[in-house]
């Protein structure tokens, strides 16, 4: 059927996630950075999402189109609202093995980097992501920072970092959002400037937790 609906330029789209939480219907979902329209039957075609968005990213368009499905969305909610409602996991301890965290502050040649795998992680993600310390702290060495805030080449602190120690392999763990591509851009220019051939895992994390 033709009928209206919303749509997203993903060039003024700067990631932001507001629009995803201005849907009631969860029609909108954060993918690779940007606001991507997931299931045209979730869309109602009110436009709630269009004042929530900072750039004017998203307008409505007339085109062939699922119809809006009520039930559908009402099973939807109702898996979120379960899913929100579940018992919490027992609180796990703290897999934390050395001080200081931040990039800015930790001794490059520092104890607690030799013979080690290397966490870097963008400093959200251990609040979006529930189960960091268990599933990406535990056995590692970390190094924390935020590139939007600080304003500084992490690529030099790193790449002495590497230089120093033996680093057996490099986890990174970032937000889906554009600004944390700095951290992933520092520790591939770190690891080229050591000259050291280190495995590198990239970890995208959504404004959910969700893993990419």
């Amino acid at each position: 059927m033709i009928r209206k609906i919303i749509t997203i330029d993903t060039d003024k789209c700067n990631g932001c996630g507001l629009c995803a939480t201005a849907c009631h219907e969860s029609a909108i979902a954060i993918v690779n950075g940007k606001a991507k329209l997931i299931r045209d039957d979730y869309c109602d075609g009110l436009g709630n999402c269009l004042p929530a968005c900072p750039t004017d990213a998203i307008s409505f368009e007339e085109r062939e189109a699922l119809a809006y499905d009520d039930a559908a969305v009402k099973e939807n909610q109702r898996r979120q609202k379960a899913a929100v409602l579940a018992p919490a996991a027992p609180a796990s301890s703290s897999q934390l093995n050395q001080w200081p965290v931040q990039i800015k502050l930790v001794a490059p040649n520092a104890p607690f980097f030799a013979d080690s795998d290397l966490l870097v992680a963008a400093d959200c993600t251990a609040f979006a992501y529930g189960n960091f310390h268990n599933d990406f702290i535990k056995n590692h060495s970390i190094v924390i920072g935020c590139p939007k805030l600080d304003m500084i080449d992490y690529s030099e602190k790193l790449t002495e970092i590497l230089r120093l120690n033996t680093i057996n392999s490099i986890t990174v763990t970032r937000m889906i959002v554009p600004c944390c591509g700095g951290i992933e851009y520092a520790v591939k220019e770190a690891i080229k400037s050591s000259g050291k051939d280190i495995p590198l895992r990239i970890v995208t994390m959504d404004l959910n937790g969700n893993i990419q």
